[in-house]
């Protein structure tokens, strides 16, 4: 079982390639994490069958990465689907039309529906390639979470640059700023291009922040997360 005392504000990301690794990883990091995050990428792997493992038997907290994505009817009937897993957080694009199909699918359940802004992944060339619209990316990421927000998603999934913007939202107040492309100092930015520490994230006005390699690959995976506990630790209490 996780330790009590252990700070929900990190989640680490097992982007591992299957259910198996991902439970090993779990053992080796013990008690210094209570909340982890299942992507897309782990779906054929075992993803559903490890979230309900984590979640029943090992009593941690479950971020499905989904970032579902269709006409209003199916991503209803998906997120109904997924939220009898008893999922914590479970992402969907921010766009206002699948922001409300997925707030009815997970109807009197406690998923949290969390609307993916812009990646972090990407950048103002990026936007360019795949002929979004001209301007500025933090203010688009901004724009989206109002939209979405007002559309009803209980959180935003945002860079830590844009964090701070969002938490001034009127729309913000009472929902989560779940923040993903976070690095501790002196790890390498990987295929984020846009990143913070854990402390300069929660400072911005995050609930929670998302690191994977920095732990997974680490010697120790334990130290490495404990590492971050400590220095959201010095931040204090939320």
């Amino acid at each position: 079982m996780s330790d009590p005392r252990t700070d929900d504000r990190l989640i680490v990301a097992l982007d591992v390639p299957n259910a198996l690794q991902a439970l090993q990883l779990t053992d080796r990091i013990g008690d210094a994490v209570s909340f982890y995050k299942i992507g897309l990428g782990m779906l054929t792997g075992g993803g559903l069958a490890l979230a309900n493992e984590l979640k029943q038997e090992h009593g941690k907290r479950i971020f499905l990465d989904m970032k579902l994505f269709d006409i209003g009817q199916t991503v209803e009937n998906a997120v109904r689907g997924l939220a009898q897993f008893d999922l914590d957080f479970l992402t969907v694009h921010g766009d206002p039309h699948v922001v409300r199909a997925a707030k009815e699918g997970a109807s009197g359940k406690d998923t949290k529906i969390l609307a993916v802004t812009i990646l972090t992944s990407l950048d103002r060339g990026d936007l360019d390639d795949g002929m979004m619209r001209d301007g500025d990316i933090a203010e688009m990421v901004v724009e989206r979470a109002a939209r979405a927000l007002e559309a009803g998603a209980d959180g935003v999934i945002a860079s830590p640059n844009e964090a701070a913007a969002i938490r001034a939202l009127p729309q913000a107040e009472g929902r989560l700023i779940v923040t993903p492309g976070v690095r501790p100092s002196g790890a390498a930015g990987d295929d984020q291009k846009r990143i913070a520490t854990p402390g300069n994230a929660i400072s911005a006005g995050a609930d929670h922040i998302v690191v994977g390699r920095p732990v997974w690959r680490a010697d120790s995976p334990r130290d490495a997360a404990l590492a971050i506990q400590s220095e959201l630790a010095a931040l204090g209490a939320r």
